[in-house]
């Protein structure tokens, strides 16, 4: 995936620990209003899923449950940006590539 934003890594960190206060394996407290924390969010998020393997909607959505409540918004944030990929039908994401 093409970097959309330029992100330091003290402005990762910053976001990261605003985020996630419980530390990065567990809940995301909000999902940000901003595009660039939504982006930075989603770069650590992402990490919880398998490149290649093919996961169902109701499997996204329920690792996607462990992290916030509002899983649909992510989920629809990751297929927006590029980070995760959707059949036509929407039966069907995957991860082609980590390097997001």
């Amino acid at each position: 995936m093409v970097e959309k934003f330029q992100v330091t890594e003290i402005e990762r960190e910053k976001v990261l620990k605003s985020y996630f206060r419980k530390g990065l394996d567990g809940p995301l407290d909000t999902f940000p209003s901003k595009d660039k924390r939504k982006y930075i969010i989603a770069q650590e998020i992402i990490k919880r899923f398998e490149v290649g393997k093919v996961y169902l909607e109701k499997e996204i959505n329920a690792i996607l449950k462990e992290i916030h409540p509002d899983f649909a918004t992510i989920r629809r944030f990751f297929i927006d940006y590029g980070f995760m990929y959707r059949s036509d039908d929407g039966k069907e994401y995957w991860i082609d590539n980590k390097e997001v």
